[in-house]
């Protein structure tokens, strides 16, 4: 009998190794067998069923009417109609706009540094009576959103190594241990009602959450945007920086369906909080994809009325 190795599996039932070697180890791979420790697996294997309980979509709730997205769409098809954008606009749009969502992110995570100051830090100048980290927030936040930028103009979509990926640059030389990697303790959210999840299981979490975001797609590209942010940041697979790493995959999703980025202002995060609290603990997402709704129609009015 002729045998593959896991890695090959990979590459053949496009499942991550992770998974496979989960599957090895209860037995769901037939005729597989360990020699030392390695798994030989045979190359006419069937591949296995995912048999794991993925957050069926009945779960979420949406009190929205048929024609809700009808505006946001309407603004969005004018803006596009104006493409292609000069250089010089683009650039400038692009610089207000990710001052603005540089400050707004960090503010909401108690970075005290004014807008005046965001922008001074991003012209590489050293601001006295504020911290290194605080800086380095700034620094990081603005190479992030460089990175999604890349992520849409190659048609990358959402995945397990991209959100690494950002979250390693939102905690660069803030904290290298723990930045792209999985949490392992436990942590509390302050002030929400909802527990984030063990530790021991977030590696799996996360693997289920992108094979729901791939299914996604027969929503609103809005609700898909606040799904993805709102399900990440109830796993808070990080020690550290998961509200800003949700926040930019949110926005990276948003990017990649062709809307603009949104920009959760740092005096509303009470109304955020609350919103995702609600969808954490009840499912109801309908506050949460308003907010994120209303935020693209505010978003998209800014780009009109500069062109």
């Amino acid at each position: 009998m002729k045998y593959m190795t896991t890695k090959e599996a990979v590459i053949k039932w496009n499942i991550s190794e992770r998974r496979i070697r989960k599957l090895l180890q209860d037995g769901r791979i037939e005729g597989a067998v360990k020699v030392g420790n390695t798994w030989n697996i045979p190359v006419d294997a069937s591949k296995p069923i995912d048999k794991r309980n993925i957050k069926n979509d009945n779960d979420f709730k949406f009190n929205l009417g048929k024609t809700y997205f009808d505006k946001v769409d309407e603004l969005n098809n004018k803006l596009n109609s104006k493409r292609p954008f000069s250089k010089e606009t683009l650039k400038s749009l692009r610089n207000s706009i990710n001052l603005e969502w540089t400050y707004n992110s960090n503010g909401i995570e108690g970075n005290t540094l004014t807008l005046r100051e965001t922008q001074i830090v991003l012209e590489g100048i050293t601001v006295g009576g504020k911290t290194l980290r605080e800086h380095l927030e700034v620094i990081n936040h603005e190479k992030a959103i460089e990175y999604i930028e890349d992520l849409v103009k190659e048609k990358n979509p959402v995945t397990e190594w991209n959100i690494k990926n950002i979250h390693q640059l939102v905690l660069k030389e803030i904290d290298d241990k723990n930045a792209g990697k999985y949490r392992s303790e436990n942590v509390a959210i302050m002030g929400a009602t909802h527990t984030p999840p063990d530790h021991l299981i977030v590696p799996e979490l996360m693997e289920k959450l992108i094979l729901n975001y791939q299914k996604w797609n027969k929503y609103h590209p809005i609700i898909k945007a606040a799904l993805i942010h709102g399900e990440l940041v109830k796993i808070h697979p990080f020690i550290d920086g998961n509200g800003r790493t949700s926040r930019l995959v949110m926005n990276l999703s948003l990017m990649n369906s062709g809307y603009l980025p949104v920009i959760i202002k740092k005096e509303n995060r009470l109304e955020y909080y609350n919103a995702l609290d609600k969808a954490h603990t009840t499912g109801d997402y309908t506050d949460f994809v308003k907010l994120v709704t209303n935020l693209e129609i505010e978003m998209i009015n800014k780009y009109l009325n500069l062109l």
